[in-house]
């Protein structure tokens, strides 16, 4: 007989509650993705979970960019840029299908002294001496004539030429499922859906969670717990973190519409925003301002579209974009630091891991690009505190998230890579059998992306259903539930169709 949905979520809950952990994650995200990893090849006996669907927030809504940051050398944080260079480049190696090089075309114009030519083709050159001189691609710099050829619908007036770098492109929401997909090979309990509501300490800590889709209850013995819930991070019970939130938003469309044959860089005074090449499509981005809302409830809304299509309209003048030329939009946060001083754009990306009592750690800040080291230098404390009170069975290996494949070139065949899967049956029934799907929006906009991607999505989401019913039993009023759940969802951003 087909297990059910309610029997799976049961035995999840079970496998999570049975026995004592090592160490529990909170949040689904990248950053809680890579502790688990980690922490599961060193053999700790490894929990993780997510109130919300894996990379629901800000991991599956960022600008897809494994970037050292080209700007913040230009602000002088030469560490961070070394140490995200580094990061991009393991990524690239773990991770070849997830971290493909992309080269950067940064124009500059004689009208904004903040980017400056000559600085940038020093800037450029130091920057690949901070990958250890070996960089995804060499940078070089062009002139006017060759710039006008490689990508002729620039704006030509006041050009003075530019430079040509490489940093890497990603599927930020496969990135995560990856990293899971990994950790529960090495036997990590990871459940989405499941929201961690308090925690009490005594010999250990008993943490209480509640599953969303049931409404099943249990407790988690589990030595150590990390919070690593992005935007959320200062709300929960025992946190210690003080956030700034901020928020960007990225908008998609023809690539026909502007035609980058690379990145293009786009400036507005010291800021800087993207017109990425995705397949047939192009995605602009992003924009930098704070946020004060519900984390679960950003969107994009008519003054962000109208800014990111004005700058992109300045700088591809034929364009000539207006919001009806839209496909489809996001907006993600940014949990940064707390710094109530400065533009949103200056806080530092750089990460913190705190331990404000014996056995919890805050994660918080940091970027994408830098998940998997923030994830190794988290477990080293949390293997300290575990191994100085004897409470482990046996001695955690190694981290060798930085040596081992995130998954077999097998398993990541037409399922994973920065563009969109095409459509099939059995690619559906994977993402519900192996990859914890449940909702028609956990494949639409995450697995799969695409709702992202294609502007027929509405025949997209019957389809999916279709097969997401027959794996999982839905019935028909389910099914058409279903696919008015997605809608509303996707309602909440003004992208036309």
């Amino acid at each position: 007989m087909k297990p059910t949905l309610a029997s799976k979520r049961a035995e999840m809950l079970r496998a999570l509650t049975e026995t004592p952990l090592d160490l529990l994650v909170i949040g689904g995200g990248i950053v809680g993705a890579g502790i688990a990893r980690d922490a599961a090849m060193r053999g700790l006996r490894t929990g993780l979970v997510e109130q919300a669907d894996f990379a629901f927030g800000t991991s599956s809504r960022s600008s897809r960019l494994l970037h050292g940051g080209l700007r913040y050398l230009a602000q002088g944080r030469i560490g961070l840029v070394h140490e995200a260079s580094v990061e991009k480049k393991i990524l690239h190696q773990i991770a070849p299908h997830l971290a493909a090089p992309l080269p950067f075309i940064f124009p500059t114009y004689r009208s904004n002294k903040h980017w400056v030519l000559w600085q940038l083709k020093i800037g450029v050159k130091i920057y690949d001496l901070l990958c250890g001189g070996r960089n995804l691609g060499k940078s070089t710099w062009l002139n006017r004539s060759t710039l006008a050829t490689l990508v002729p619908a620039l704006n030509q007036t006041q050009l003075t030429g530019a430079v040509r770098y490489f940093d890497g492109f990603t599927n930020d929401a496969r990135l995560v499922l990856d990293t899971l997909r990994s950790a529960a090979r090495h036997g990590a309990r990871v459940s989405n859906y499941t929201r961690f509501t308090a925690a009490s300490r005594a010999q250990m800590w008993q943490a209480e969670v509640t599953d969303q889709l049931t409404g099943a209850t249990g407790t988690i013995p589990t030595r150590a717990i990390v919070n690593a819930t992005g935007p959320w991070a200062d709300a929960l019970p025992h946190s210690r973190v003080k956030l700034r939130v901020t928020k960007g938003v990225h908008l998609v469309v023809e690539r026909s519409r502007v035609p980058v044959p690379d990145t293009v860089v786009m400036t507005e005074g010291k800021r800087i925003l993207f017109a990425i090449p995705w397949g047939e499509r192009t995605i602009l981005g992003t924009t930098d301002t704070d946020y004060a809302g519900d984390p679960a409830r950003v969107h994009t809304d008519q003054a962000d579209m109208a800014y990111v299509l004005a700058v992109t309209n300045q700088f591809f003048p034929q364009a000539r974009l207006t919001a009806a030329d839209v496909i489809s939009s996001w907006a993600g946060l940014r949990p940064l630091i707390a710094d109530p001083h400065g533009k949103p754009s200056d806080i530092s990306r750089s990460h913190e891991i705190r331990s404000p009592e014996p056995g919890w750690w805050d994660v918080a800040g940091g970027k994408l690009t830098t998940y998997r080291l923030m994830a190794e230098q988290t477990v080293d404390q949390v293997v300290k505190m575990l191994m100085a009170a004897n409470g482990v069975a046996r001695r955690p290996t190694r981290c060798r998230t930085a040596d081992e494949p995130l998954l077999p070139e097998a398993e990541v065949r037409g399922i994973s890579s920065v563009l969109p899967p095409g459509f099939s049956p059995d690619l559906v029934q994977h993402f519900c059998a192996r990859e914890w799907a449940v909702h028609l929006d956990d494949v639409l906009l995450r697995r799969a992306g695409w709702h992202y991607y294609h502007r027929e999505v509405e025949a997209l989401a019957e389809q999916t259903s279709r097969g997401m019913a027959e794996c999982l039993g839905w019935s028909p009023e389910q099914r058409l539930e279903e696919i008015r759940r997605y809608q509303q969802l996707v309602q909440s951003s003004p992208t036309p169709r």
